[in-house]
């Protein structure tokens, strides 16, 4: 593209006859174009071009589905997520310090001997 670009520039320079570039010959002129067809063959023969075209496409079709996942509530993003499990996190224990029937109760785990368990197997395993 930039060879084109340059092409197109110096033939406008060239054709409106500014400062030196009037005087170029038309080989001159015709270089960058010809360039730009080379770089173009050597882009398509090797798959340049077609891995890029690939990679944007990836790239497409893994925002879209960061868009929708975000849509329906199933990802959200960085702080934003964070707020919200903090704001689920509090509200939950509003809700247990509140309610009179979590009051009495232990949070943590019954702790069993290591005699319990073996009474408890069954011999034939």
């Amino acid at each position: 593209m930039a060879f084109l670009v340059v092409g197109v520039l110096l033939l406008a320079l060239w054709l409106g006859d500014v400062g030196p570039f009037g005087q170029l010959d038309w080989w001159w002129v015709a270089l960058p174009f010809g360039l730009a067809v080379l770089w173009w063959e050597f882009a398509d023969s090797s798959g340049w071009t077609k891995r890029r075209a690939m990679d944007k496409m990836e790239q497409r079709k893994v925002q879209r589905r960061e868009q929708q996942m975000e849509a329906l509530g199933l990802k959200v993003a960085g702080k934003r997520r964070d707020r919200q499990v903090t704001a689920h996190t509090e509200a939950k224990a509003r809700q247990v310090s509140a309610d009179p029937t979590h009051a009495g109760r232990e949070a943590a785990p019954k702790v069993v001997a290591q005699s319990e368990i073996e009474q408890r197997r069954d011999p034939r395993l």
